[in-house]
This record gives C-alpha cells, sequence and structure tokens, in this order.
C-alpha cells in the first residue's frame, strides 16, 4: 500500500482548491433543490468518500458529502451517502478512529477497477461507475445526474429493526447469480479530539461513517431474513442515535451498484 504521502491526486486537493469545493462548489448544491412539483419517487444513488482523519484535504469533502445528504440537491435522485475511513494515514501520526482495513481493501479494488496508479484520499465514487477527487462539487452533481438516469434494480428493505445490537431486516430484490448484495451499518460521528498529524486541533464532523460492512450471496435478496451484527455501534465509545442500514446490489464483473436502499434504525 503506497504512503499516505504520496498520494498525489489527493494531494491536488491545495489550499485554493478546497476553498473553492466549499465556496463555489457547495453553492450549487443549495441552489439546484427540487422544486415542490418534482416527482415523489427518486433513484437511490450510491456515493462513496474515502477520507481520513488524518488528511488536511478531507474536512472539506466531508463537509461537501453532508451538504448532499442534507439537501439532496438533485431532481429525481436520492443520494446514499457513506464515509468510508482508510487506514494507510494512520501511520502519519494520527490514528483515524473510524478506521477500517475493510475500507482500506474496498477502496484498492477500485483502484484496480479505475486502472489508478495508487489509493488516495479524498475520494468520492458514485455507484461504482465515476470517481474523482472527494472536494469536487461539479462532477459530484454531473456523476448523480447521469446515474440517477441509468437503469436500476429496484430493491426493497423490509421488516428492519435494531434488536440488542444487531440489525434485522429483509431484502427483496431481483438479484442474479453475476450479482453480490452489500448491507452495511452507518452512523453520524463527531471527533472533537483530534491531538496529533494534519488535523490537529481540529474538530472533525462526519456523515454516515461505515461501522460495519458485509456481503451476502445474490440469493439473500429473496425476502428471508438477514441479521447484521452492530459490532463497534455497541460499544460504549460510539455515540448514541440512528443507525443507517444501508444495502446495495453490485455486479460482480464490473463493480458497479445497480441499486440501492436504505433505513434509519433507533438504537
Amino acid at each position: 500500500m503506497p504512503s499516505a504521502i504520496a498520494h498525489p491526486v489527493g494531494r491536488m486537493c491545495t489550499t485554493v482548491l478546497l476553498a473553492a469545493a466549499l465556496n463555489s462548489l457547495i453553492l450549487p448544491l443549495s441552489g439546484q433543490a427540487a422544486s415542490p412539483s418534482a416527482p415523489p419517487q427518486r433513484v437511490p444513488v450510491l456515493v462513496e468518500l474515502f477520507t481520513s482523519e488524518g488528511c488536511s484535504d478531507c474536512p472539506a469533502a466531508d463537509a461537501l458529502l453532508a451538504k448532499l445528504d442534507a439537501a439532496q440537491p438533485v431532481s429525481g435522485a436520492q443520494a446514499v451517502v457513506l464515509s468510508e475511513h482508510v487506514t494507510y494515514w494512520n501511520r502519519q501520526g494520527w490514528t483515524d478512529p473510524f478506521s477500517l482495513d475493510a475500507m482500506t481493501e474496498r477502496q484498492e479494488d477500485y483502484v484496480r477497477r479505475f486502472g489508478l496508479d495508487s489509493s488516495y484520499t479524498p475520494q468520492m465514487v458514485v455507484d461504482g461507475t465515476d470517481q474523482f477527487v472527494g472536494s469536487d462539487g461539479r462532477a459530484l452533481l454531473a456523476a448523480i445526474t447521469k446515474e440517477a438516469n441509468a437503469p436500476k434494480q429496484a430493491i426493497a428493505i423490509e421488516g428492519a429493526a435494531w434488536d440488542h445490537g444487531v440489525a434485522q431486516f429483509s431484502v427483496h430484490a431481483s438479484a442474479s447469480a453475476g450479482t453480490k448484495l452489500i448491507a452495511v451499518l452507518a452512523a453520524d460521528a463527531t471527533h472533537a479530539e483530534v491531538a496529533r498529524g494534519e488535523n490537529a486541533g481540529r474538530t472533525l464532523h462526519h456523515t454516515a461513517v461505515v461501522r460495519v460492512m458485509k456481503q451476502f450471496g445474490a440469493d439473500s435478496a429473496d425476502g428471508r431474513q438477514l441479521k447484521l451484527p452492530g459490532g463497534p455501534l455497541t460499544q460504549k465509545t460510539e455515540a448514541s442515535g440512528p443507525v443507517r442500514l444501508v444495502v446495495f446490489l453490485v455486479d460482480r464483473k464490473t463493480g458497479h451498484v445497480l441499486g440501492a436502499a436504505q433505513q434509519t434504525l433507533q438504537r
């Protein structure tokens, strides 16, 4: 795994670009909100942000993701957002408490699929088909708009409940043998104790931080009851509050997300 400081694409996000991202790119997110006459049905589009508390370029992308989640600016699209904290920045002076090896591995798979030279942060991936620097608001809007107009498979979550630290639910979808079902538990988080590294002294806010991700077979989308243990979400160090249950179908060959759904569970 390349060192985090050797990630040139992430370093393209200089102070000037970060300011532009927040001032000129987040503003369109507020200005393009759907009108009251917009159709009530929105197409779910999965937006993954690979990020780290050790990366000084990442807070701007974290803020963009939060703005997207709150504003839902693309008419006809429902952005289903996930913050996926990688581990390779942990060697640079600060250990991100939300980082998971599984997220680093997931990003490495995207590196191979997109033919990139290395992993980098912040990176956004939309529906497994488009990738770009995570603070690029224009690219984000364009990718969501494109994917909202692409053919999707309908997915329904039913009977979802949080029971003694375990998410129980069923999924209905027309899943073929060439697909896999992925289920995720995520929660918003604030970390006010960044003591070292590039973000030392900062209070960082994260949206839909992935705490658990599990792969199921395609046949698991037939309505049977599924269980997903909450893992870190059951620990006392985790903030209380709602948990997001996100499920999505992925084409095993291409890595493209074929459909997604989300529900909020109360802990």
